[in-house]
């Protein structure tokens, strides 16, 4: 099976794809001015102690004031084998401290943070004020843990840890020391930044999307195309370094039409902002996020079965199991899952979702953790919600029924926008011309989300906006012209 990565860069934001045999299996969107707030660290003052919550609250410079446990230490590192111990932190109001964002801001809760730092690299996490030695439960040679485990305490100094990560199992020693240095030097130098540095900055910026698609997720890969061309100068780059990929499986997409619209991909992103998802078999999912959690209701629909009720029932929630695994890791659905499988009176087909369904989340990079089905057929299981979810770049609250329903975003229908531009420049006119809402005009021009390819692959051609009232805020047309001279209204503008 063809396994590739795609990256591109448009619209001020940054996608990477990946998919396995022309099927996208994982998809991450981050803007191309910030990235992630995940992983940052910054220079902080408490602002409030709450004992009752054995909690304080720090301001960082964020929107929100980040919310700081007191009690916590290593046990974030639960999830790998080692000895885990809790540490208590002795904050007062004013103190300065630094603090690292391990948990994004949702809905009005502001970030959570800590102040036990880490480093990641692609073979080893540094945890230079944290007594902790784990290793990731994947490598399960005993030998090879022995070993890996003896070779990261010789790189630790006092009061120091690192965290042995699943690539390291066929590392060198040698790449272990050098890896252990560097985000040594990585440490030090946010040390030296913030001394001088006022409360509220960034210290410390995690890697943006491609640099850690590239630092964790790209061995075994067939190919990995690039939409953009500096972006693509930064993964050959990156790949040149690399011992598992090599640059002669980063190749550069050329032409006018949109690389995700060649490939198929496109469409299959449109798709997940759809709440149902259809099954092959006929039945469908219904995802339903929530405040405080996601839930998934299993339907049979159009799937009537062979034989009876029970095995109707056991099939479409085998399938299903198979696939909400998969959807959940390409919405980046995070925090509690609740999903309503269809009625099941034998225990020994509850028992065979339930694997079913811990064997698929077991492909997924972050972290899940499932619990048996209950006899009312309800499984539960949690994610690690690694940064925002998929819905909030494709969907935004609908104006007109007061947020009760969604209608997709503007920088979504931007990427939209684009692709048919390029395919109607890729058909040889000269000129495109598009009709839109006003509102999405306006947001199209003041973001400048279309400036970069105006300027660059399409700075021979023009591309004019027209306002037109009658469609509505998602709705646009577009069409060619080689005219010399345009008939355009006087509000039309051109995309510069």
């Amino acid at each position: 099976m063809k396994k590739e990565w795609f990256f591109d860069r448009f619209c001020g934001t940054q996608v990477a794809v990946y998919a396995e045999g022309g099927k996208i299996v994982e998809v991450g969107v981050e803007s191309d001015r910030g990235g992630d707030l995940l992983g940052n660290i910054y220079k902080g003052r408490v602002v409030n102690v709450v004992p009752g919550m054995q909690a304080a609250f720090v301001a960082c410079g964020l929107e929100r004031n980040c919310y700081l446990p007191l009690e916590e230490g290593a046990a974030r590192f639960s999830s790998y084998d080692g000895a885990v111990g809790a540490s208590r932190l002795a904050l007062r109001e004013g103190d300065e401290v630094l603090v690292q964002v391990v948990k994004l801001p949702r809905g009005n809760k502001g970030a959570k943070v800590t102040c036990d730092l880490s480093f990641v690299g692609k073979n080893l996490i540094f945890l230079p004020k944290t007594d902790f030695l784990g290793i990731s439960r994947k490598i399960v040679n005993e030998s090879a843990r022995v070993a890996l485990l003896k070779e990261a305490d010789k790189l630790r100094g006092e009061g120091q840890g690192f965290i042995v990560r699943t690539a390291a199992e066929g590392a060198s020693k040698r790449h272990l020391r050098t890896e252990s240095e560097y985000l040594k030097r990585v440490y030090r130098s946010v040390l030296e930044t913030a001394k001088g540095a006022p409360v509220g900055t960034a210290v410390y910026r995690e890697y943006d999307l491609p640099l850690k698609v590239m630092r964790d997720a790209l061995g075994g890969v067939n190919r990995i195309l690039v939409g953009d061309g500096e972006l693509y100068e930064r993964v050959a780059r990156l790949a040149r370094m690399s011992t598992d990929v090599g640059e002669k499986k980063v190749v550069l997409h050329t032409g006018m039409q949109s690389m995700f619209r060649k490939y198929g991909i496109a469409e299959q992103i449109k798709r997940l902002a759809d709440p149902q998802v259809s099954l092959e078999s006929g039945g469908y999912l219904v995802i339903d996020p929530t405040e405080a959690m996601t839930v998934i209701d299993v339907n049979t629909g159009k799937y009537t079965g062979d034989n009876d009720l029970e095995s109707t029932a056991f099939k479409t929630n085998l399938e299903a199991a198979r696939e909400i695994a998969r959807q959940v890791r390409l919405r980046n659905i995070g925090g509690i899952v609740a999903v309503d499988f269809i009625d099941m009176a034998e225990e020994e087909h509850r028992l065979s979702v339930d694997a079913e369904l811990e064997h698929a989340l077991e492909q997924d990079r972050s972290r899940c953790r499932a619990f048996p089905m209950s006899e009312l057929c309800v499984a539960l299981f949690t994610r690690k919600r690694t940064n925002n979810e998929l819905r909030s770049f494709l969907r935004k609250d609908c104006p007109a029924c007061g947020g009760k329903g969604y209608v997709f975003s503007d920088t979504y229908l931007a990427m939209c926008l684009r692709s048919d531009i390029l395919e109607c420049l890729a058909g040889g006119y000269a000129s495109a011309i598009v009709e839109l809402n006003g509102a999405l005009m306006q947001s199209v021009l003041s973001a400048r989300y279309l400036e970069k390819d105006a300027r660059e692959s399409w700075r021979d051609r023009r591309v004019y906006l027209v306002p037109c009232e009658d469609l509505r805020s998602g709705e646009f047309r577009v069409r060619g012209d080689n005219s010399p001279v345009l008939d355009l209204p006087d509000s039309a503008q051109l995309v510069r």
